[in-house]
C-alpha cells in the first residue's frame, strides 16, 4: 500500500468514473466518488455496481466504505480532496459535437468550493480546447488562478476488461501545462509506473509487471486532448477498413480472415482491430469520431476520411440485414433467433449497439424475434419493451428453438462454444447468420448447418446444393 495515499475525488459514476474510483482505491489512494443521483449513490453504497464489469464488484466489496465513499455533495468532496477528476458523460449533440454542458456544469460547481490549491482532472472524452474553457468556467467563478490548474488524462478502458485495463494500461497520458499539477498525477500513478502495485499477492493480473511497468507520457493539454479523440478514430477506422476489405472477399470468394491474419502480421499494421463484422458500437467510438470529425470541421480541416468511416459502419448493418434477406427470402412473419444485445461480449452496454440496430430492422420488416444476452436484456427491455413480436428468453437454446434463422450479433464467449448437434436439432431450419465470425464455416457444414458469416464464402452442408 501507498505510503502518501492522495485524497482524489471522482465525479460521475459511470462506466469511466466508477472504474476510475475503485481502481484509484486499489492503488491505495483515499476516494470520494460524487454523483448527483441519489439513487445511484445509494445502490453504490449498499455494493450494487450497476454496470457489468469484470473485478468490479470483488473491488467495489473491498473497499467501500473504507477507502471509497459514494456521496452526492461534490462541495465537501472538492474541499477534502486534492485532485478532482471529471468523468461525467459528454454525449453526442445533433450536430455531432460533444455536449460539454455537464462538464461546464461540474467546473462552475467546484469554483464555488474551492479555498485551497486543487487540480482538476479531465478524465472524460473532451474535444480539443475543453481545458481552456474549463479554467474560464472556475475563473469567471471567482477563484484565483493561483488555486488550480486543469489537467488532461484521458481513459483508454475497454468495457468488459476496464479494470483490467486501467491497471495495466498501455500508456498514461497526462496532460499538464504547469509542474505543479504534472508532479501531483505523477503521484497518483506512481504505484503502477513505479511497479510497487504489481509486486502485491492480490494484485490484478495483466499485461504489466514490476520489471515492465506501464509507462508516463506527460505532454500539453491540447495534445492529450487529441491523442484521446484520434486514438478511438484511429481504431475506428481500422474496424471500418477490415470490414471493406470483408465486402471485397464476399465479391470475390477470398476470405477475410486469412486477409487479416496476413495483414496483421505485418508488425507495422498489427492483428488488434481487424476483425470483420457487423460494425462498431457502444458509448465510445460513433460519439468520438463524430466529435473529432466536427472539431476538424470548427478548424477549417478537411477531415472527410472520418465521414467514410462512419459511412462504412452503417452500411455494414444494412448489408447484414440483406443476408438475412437472402437466406430467408421474405421476411415478413419469419421467426428469428437472436444471440446478443449488448454492442460488444463481456459487456451490459446497448449504447449504440449494432445488434440492438438489426433488431429493430427485422421487426419493421415483420419478423418475430427471441432474444437472448447474458448480461444487456435488462438494459434493451428499457429500450425495446418485449411485445407480441419480441420476447426475450434464458439461454441460446431457447432463443434457437423452432427458429427460422439464428443470429449471432454479439461475440460473448459462450456463443463460440455452443452444442451445434442440439442446435441443429431445436432449430426450424439449420440456418446460421454468424456477425461475428465465431465459428470455422467448414465446421458448421458438417454439422448440417447453411452458415453465412462476414466476409468468407458461405458454407452449406453436403445435402444442399450450391446456388
Amino acid at each position: 500500500m501507498m505510503n502518501n495515499p492522495i485524497q482524489i475525488a471522482v465525479v460521475g459514476s459511470g462506466y469511466v468514473g466508477l472504474v476510475a474510483a475503485v481502481c484509484f482505491a486499489e492503488m491505495g489512494h483515499s476516494v470520494i466518488c460524487v454523483d448527483n443521483d441519489d439513487r445511484k449513490v445509494a445502490a453504490l453504497q449498499g455494493g450494487d455496481t450497476l454496470i457489468h464489469e469484470n473485478y468490479l464488484p470483488e473491488l467495489l466489496e473491498r473497499y467501500r466504505n473504507t477507502k471509497i465513499r459514494f456521496t452526492s455533495d461534490l462541495a465537501e468532496a472538492t474541499r477534502e480532496c486534492d485532485a478532482i477528476f471529471i468523468a461525467v458523460g459528454t454525449p453526442q449533440s445533433e450536430t455531432g459535437d460533444a455536449d460539454l454542458s455537464y462538464v461546464e456544469a461540474v467546473a462552475c460547481e467546484i469554483a464555488r468550493s474551492i479555498t485551497s490549491y486543487k487540480v482538476i482532472v479531465e478524465k472524460s472524452t473532451v474535444p480539443v480546447y475543453t481545458n481552456e474553457w474549463v479554467r474560464r468556467s472556475i475563473e469567471r467563478n471567482g477563484v484565483d488562478r493561483n488555486l488550480f490548474d486543469v489537467v488532461s488524462n484521458p481513459e483508454f478502458l475497454r468495457e468488459g476488461t476496464a479494470v483490467a485495463d486501467f491497471l495495466h494500461p498501455d500508456r498514461i497520458v497526462v496532460g499538464a501545462d504547469s509542474d505543479r499539477a504534472a508532479e501531483l498525477l505523477s503521484r497518483i500513478y506512481v504505484p503502477l509506473t513505479g511497479g510497487e502495485y504489481y509486486q502485491r499477492p492480490d494484485a490484478i493480473a495483466g499485461s504489466c509487471s514490476s520489471a515492465a511497468p506501464p509507462p508516463l507520457l506527460l505532454t500539453s493539454t491540447k495534445s492529450a486532448e487529441i491523442i484521446k479523440h484520434a486514438s478511438n478514430a484511429f481504431l475506428a477506422l481500422k474496424i471500418s477498413f477490415i470490414n471493406a476489405v470483408s465486402n471485397l472477399c464476399e465479391a470475390t470468394n477470398a476470405n477475410v480472415e486469412q486477409v487479416a491474419l496476413g495483414m496483421g502480421l505485418d508488425g507495422r499494421i498489427g492483428p488488434k482491430f481487424l476483425r470483420p463484422g457487423i460494425g462498431y458500437g457502444g458509448s465510445c467510438f460513433p460519439k468520438d469520431v463524430a466529435a473529432f470529425r466536427s472539431v476538424a470541421e470548427h478548424m477549417g480541416i478537411d477531415f472527410n476520411l472520418l465521414s467514410e468511416v462512419e459511412k462504412i459502419n452503417t452500411q455494414q448493418k444494412k448489408r447484414f440485414l440483406g443476408k438475412v434477406r437472402s437466406a430467408l427470402w421474405t421476411l415478413r412473419g419469419k421467426r428469428i433467433g437472436v444471440l446478443g444485445l449488448a454492442f460488444k461480449g463481456e459487456t451490459d452496454d446497448i449504447r449504440e449497439s449494432p445488434a440492438i440496430e438489426l433488431v429493430e430492422m427485422l421487426l419493421a420488416e415483420g419478423c418475430s424475434i427471441t432474444a437472448f444476452d447474458p448480461a444487456a436484456m435488462k438494459r434493451t427491455q428499457e429500450h425495446l419493451a418485449p411485445c407480441d413480436t419480441l420476447r426475450y428468453v434464458d439461454s441460446a437454446y431457447e432463443a434457437a428453438k423452432d427458429a427460422d434463422a439464428l443470429l449471432i450479433l454479439t461475440d460473448w464467449p459462450e456463443f463460440a462454444a455452443l452444442d451445434l448437434d442440439r442446435l441443429n436439432r431445436i432449430l426450424r431450419y439449420p440456418i446460421v447468420l454468424d456477425g461475428r465470425n465465431l465459428y470455422d464455416p467448414q465446421v458448421m457444414a458438417r454439422h448440417g448447418f447453411t452458415y453465412i458469416s462476414i466476409g468468407r464464402p458461405a458454407a452449406y452442408p453436403a445435402r444442399e446444393p450450391l446456388p
